[in-house]
């Protein structure tokens, strides 16, 4: 029997598995991921191939290379050269690479594809307070920072630990308003529950240089509320929980933040 072609690794389909590199753990770049084998399908590819490139991208992500993590040494020119291009600009890529996985599954603007249930691949209308943009282009940019950032952190409050999906936020380090280069950089952004989301967009709790979650004076003065203190004083000058891959805080935004943004 004549062997099967291969399918070409096209620009389209290395954007896509960066795009699902983003939002899948290490653990999960498996050929029998019902994810992996839904998305492979649908770009006509086998799941292992699919699997195999994921494995690929891991080999070339710094955080990976030093938790001793390798992946697989088999990345071509084209996948350094977009992994490259990629982390340069994220704010273009990232959208690119949601916009050809959206349209990979539907064709409907008002929908999204969503991997934060990780066993399977949903269609939704994307609801609650930061989703409900004004045009598709900067909802589906937010759709792709959200998967990322809370993929990134296993679907967990970097401080907390909470992992209800509806009680978290992708949380901009650097505002989303004043910075529009890092709106889609997942080095900007950090998973935190709704309470500790607006707790650090106004300045009330930031993270030092060791990442250890500070809480400022004007939040203190607050207390003693039971429910309030309990949401915050078992935290201070612990150390956020950190992203498994490429999402790690960036020292230099958070340092923006220290200064310009925390009110202590």
């Amino acid at each position: 029997m004549a062997k099967t072609a291969a399918v070409k690794w096209t620009r389209e389909h290395t954007l896509i598995a960066l795009n699902l590199y983003c939002k899948l753990p290490f653990g999960q770049f498996d050929k029998g991921n019902s994810i992996i084998i839904d998305v492979a399908t649908k770009m006509g590819r086998k799941p292992s191939s699919l699997a195999m490139k994921l494995c690929n991208l891991a080999s070339l992500d710094p955080v990976q290379q030093a938790r001793g993590i390798k992946g697989l040494e088999g990345s071509s020119k084209q996948d350094r050269e977009m992994w490259k291009e990629f982390q340069e600009n994220p704010d273009y890529y990232g959208l690119e690479s949601e916009q050809i996985l959206h349209d990979l599954f539907t064709q409907d603007e008002s929908k999204e594809v969503d991997f934060l249930v990780r066993d399977k691949v949903r269609i939704i209308v994307p609801s609650g307070p930061t989703e409900i943009q004004t045009t598709v282009k900067i909802r589906r940019g937010q759709h792709f920072f959200r998967q990322t950032v809370l993929n990134a952190y296993d679907v967990r409050c970097c401080i907390s630990g909470i992992n209800v999906p509806a009680f978290l936020i992708a949380s901009h380090i650097k505002p989303w308003g004043r910075f529009p280069d890092d709106r889609l950089n997942p080095r900007n952004g950090l998973c935190l529950s709704r309470i500790h989301d607006a707790a650090f967009d106004s300045g009330l709790i930031t993270l030092d240089e060791r990442l250890n979650v500070v809480l400022s004076k004007r939040l203190k003065r607050f207390f003693p509320q039971m429910t309030l203190e309990n949401n915050f004083a078992p935290f201070e000058n612990k150390p956020i929980r950190l992203p498994e891959k490429l999402a790690e805080p960036d020292h230099e935004f958070l340092h923006y933040h220290r200064h310009e943004i925390f009110q202590d």
